[in-house]
């Protein structure tokens, strides 16, 4: 072949224009290193940007890239079937051996070269195994691939004499190797042992390969589409006086509100309280308020002052992917004034992110679609912040950098995962001791995180980091309901339910039920809309965000004119929904649910007391739910408790001397759960956990050994691969899909259906968050076919919900023509 005078990366759509190897590599080289450089790898981060795609350069990629875009001729030699050759012609491998085979040989050559290594030959792949779970070396087996298929050494000869000059340049750069070696030490806390350290260690890689990946898709996408400068900040943001300033006035509402009664004076001052803690060093913070406490602008205020103060980027909201992420997120939007004259989100100071609408294994051309969390305030999911983390979705990996130098605060930080606990803990001590962010961990019934019996995976917060100092006082001062406990054996039966809150309608006029699961919402909802139809309101996940809000906003409107209302709704309106109800009823769960309900009855202390009536359901099934089945039992066993000595207990079944029980009994007798487990039906194929996995990975580390390979020296030897496709933060895989409610609803699904993969389908898929919706796998499928979802372009892996599919009241069907069914679990 002759050689072309411009080795090609990318060749644009919309001009024909080439983007050059060596245009690229510089690109990618500048953006990572600016993202690395909070950890203090600013110079290792450009070195592995210059070399990522180094295989690019190679005569049988050019073949490719030229052939596909019609620079050779199909009846040339040199032409190839593109279609034939998509995906299997290797471009990643070059970049890292060439790395590795250099710096192998230098001091501490075999820990820098391969710590480097993982980040280039995984940025197509995603993060690839040291160790299988067998005990195969697979890094080593990488790195001596042939050169007849990673053509490492033709692609970096065919780089000009001053690129092949500056590449050697850096690998020979000592600076590069002493800062890795300097920051790998800077992991180490006084409690860690060989695991936590060596799971520290894996976390730093990830963060180097988010590094690398966000800024490989950032430079592609602004080669491709220029116009993505209109869309994208690229950490450009209203600075944080302009947002004190906004919120401020906010604040001035609450504190100069008419008629203001003894709970918004509390709210005031845990208000105060925040602000007056903001200018605090970095650091792990506790919030503990009550619900109804005011907690959502209280922390925006400590969250907004201290990232001012500590010259931080972000700050990101983490909410419980049970919960209505889009109601705390529209009221800050509103008060940070980041909507259009519609009242459409604007996203350039508030950003919400649901749902993942693209799919895990991405295409080029959806790769540069995918959310990278842009915006000085992020809305978001336990899920997508585990993800970023854990997950084995490139989309998510590309995000995990942008946590660093941010407040991160965790609202109800209880609904943790239990099985996710020790990957939790000690990735957060990661995010502050290394990655210089803070962390608020804010909830009404703190978890016992930093009492886990290992000492070195527990969170060390210090009694000076506990926001709110008067916490006893204040949950007596904002108890404002009569907790009932009603179980009795055999349990409740839907009819029964029926009539209690019939009869607290009678009383209360506004009466809220909190169930388990979708399918006894759907049931209790059908019994009660029976009986009181125009007074009855579903809630649930199978509705999008943006119904959620106008169901919620509905409700409240009936509230505050006073006129009876019954709401039946899953565990997702318990996490820091604003709404006050009369009477609430709710299915036995973990005691922390139960809190949490009690704290949407009597809210704003505008009644003497509300009715909080503890139920156990007939007919739940909770097998798949398992959180939620033994966080029962537990409560179960705790109201007993309470039963035989109530003074032991300040006569109140939520006390916090109740809760801190009930959490020593669900943490302590289900610590084996902490380090996700995964089983033999796993990807895994072996009993094992993915803690060990990502750290000292002993099981893989055993098997390689037995296989004599005596010498062998290999730093990293986590399985990263495998445990990222065994890690689920929810037992069953999810998939996204937008749905047709209202007229904005049908908008976006044109938008996505019209001109694609340009400015305007980024700015489509974020409006898309609030009116999308996750389904299970097999409900999605099913969907599928049956014509129920459909995609919004072919190859486009991106789904939308044919309409007759979505109900007003109550969301997803199973069935075309609007018609209640039980789609759900």
């Amino acid at each position: 072949m002759k050689k072309n005078k411009t080795l090609i990366a990318h060749m644009r759509e919309s001009d024909k224009q080439p983007q050059s190897v060596w245009e690229h590599l510089c690109g990618v080289s500048e953006i990572t290193g600016r993202f690395a450089d909070v950890v203090g790898l600013r110079e290792a981060g450009e070195l592995l940007g210059l070399v990522h795609d180094l295989g690019k350069a190679s005569e049988n990629f050019q073949q490719y890239i030229q052939s596909g875009v019609g620079m050779i001729d199909p009846d040339s030699d040199d032409y190839v079937d593109t279609e034939k050759f998509k995906g299997r012609i290797d471009h990643s491998s070059a970049g890292a051996q060439l790395m590795f085979s250099y710096l192998k040989n230098e001091k501490d050559g075999l820990l820098t070269g391969q710590f480097l290594a993982l980040c280039v030959a995984s940025h197509h792949s995603g993060m690839i195994d040291c160790l299988s779970p067998s005990g195969e070396n697979v890094f080593d087996r990488r790195m001596e691939k042939s050169e007849d298929f990673t053509h490492t050494q033709e692609a970096f000869s065919r780089l000009e004499e001053s690129q092949r000059n500056l590449i050697m340049q850096k690998l020979s750069d000592e600076r590069i190797r002493n800062s890795i070696i300097t920051t790998l030490s800077t992991l180490k806390e006084n409690s860690d042992t060989k695991d936590t350290l060596t799971f520290k260690f894996g976390l730093l890689i990830r963060f180097m390969y988010s590094c690398l990946i966000d800024a490989d898709r950032i430079d592609t996408a602004d080669f491709e589409h220029p116009e993505n400068k209109q869309v994208r900040q690229y950490g450009n943001y209203v600075h944080w006086d302009e947002l004190l300033n906004r919120l401020n006035i906010k604040i001035k509402e609450f504190e100069n509100k008419e008629n203001k009664n003894y709970v918004d004076e509390l709210r005031n001052r845990v208000s105060q309280t925040c602000f007056e803690f903001a200018p605090k060093p970095r650091g792990i913070y506790q919030l503990s308020v009550p619900t109804g406490g005011g907690k959502t602008f209280s922390s925006l205020r400590f969250a907004l002052n201290h990232a001012k103060a500590n010259n931080m980027d972000r700050v990101f909201y983490i909410i419980p992917y049970t919960s209505i992420i889009d109601q705390n997120a529209s009221e800050v939007r509103k008060a940070m004034n980041d909507c259009d004259e519609k009242g459409n989100p604007l996203d350039r100071i508030v950003l919400e992110h649901h749902s993942n609408l693209t799919p895990d294994e991405e295409s080029h051309k959806q790769k540069i679609l995918s959310q990278n969390w842009d915006a000085p305030i992020v809305f978001t999911t336990q899920v997508q912040f585990l993800e970023s983390l854990f997950g084995s979705a490139t989309g998510s990996a590309r995000r995990m950098h942008q946590l660093a130098n941010s407040v991160i605060i965790f609202d109800e930080i209880q609904t943790i995962p239990l099985r996710c606990v020790h990957l939790f803990n000690v990735a957060v001590r990661f995010l502050v001791n290394n990655c210089r962010c803070s962390v608020v961990l804010s909830t009404a019934t703190q978890p016992l995180l930093n009492e886990i019996k290992s000492v070195e995976r527990s969170l060390p917060i210090m009694p000076e980091n506990k926001i709110i100092s008067y916490e006893k006082e204040l949950f007596s001062a904002l108890q404002r309901t009569r907790i009932l406990d009603e179980r009795k054996p055999g349990g409740w039966d839907v009819n029964e339910v029926t009539r209690l809150a019939l009869d607290e309608l009678d009383s209360s006029r506004s009466v809220l039920i909190v169930v388990n699961t979708k399918r006894s919402a759907l049931q209790l909802f059908q019994k009660l809309s029976e009986q009181k139809p125009d007074l009855v309101f579903h809630l649930s996940t199978n509705m999008c965000p943006a119904h959620r809000l106008d169901v919620l906003s509905e409700i409240r409107q009936r509230l505050e004119d006073k006129i009876p209302v019954i709401c039946v709704s899953t565990q997702l309106i318990e996490a820091g929904v604003d709404i006050d109800f009369g009477s609430v009823i709710r299915y036995l769960a973990g005691l922390d649910s139960i809190a949490q309900a009690a704290g949407r009855c009597n809210r704003n202390g505008i009644r003497t007391t509300g009715n909080v009536w503890i139920v156990n359901p007939a007919d739940e099934n909770l097998d798949r739910l398992v959180d939620i089945r033994v966080g029962a039992e537990k409560t179960n066993r705790m109201l007993d408790d309470f039963k035989a000595n109530p003074q032991r207990f300040s006569n109140s079944r939520l006390s916090p001397e109740l809760m801190e029980e009930y959490y020593r009994h669900y943490f302590y007798e289900r610590e084996d759960v902490m380090t996700f487990p995964v089983s033999e039906q796993s990807v895994i194929g072996r009993h094992d956990d993915i803690f060990n996995l990502l750290s000292t990975n002993s099981i893989s580390t055993n098997n390689w050994k037995k296989k004599g390979l005596v010498g062998k020296i290999l730093p990293f030897k986590q399985s990263f691969q495998s445990a990222s496709r065994a890690f689920r933060v929810i037992d069953t895989v999810s998939k996204g899909v937008v749905v047709p409610y209202k007229t904005r609803g049908k908008e976006i699904i044109a938008g996505l259906c019209g001109e694609w993969y340009g400015n305007s389908q980024f700015y489509w898929l974020r409006q898309a968050q609030r009116y999308s919706i996750n389904t299970f796998e097999n409900a999605f499928m099913q969907l599928a076919r049956s014509g129920g979802v459909r995609e919004v372009k072919p190859e486009s892996g991106i789904f939308y919900l044919d309409e007759q599919y979505y109900n007003e009241k109550y969301g997803l069907c199973e069935e075309p023509g609007n018609e209640l069914s039980l789609l759900c679990f």
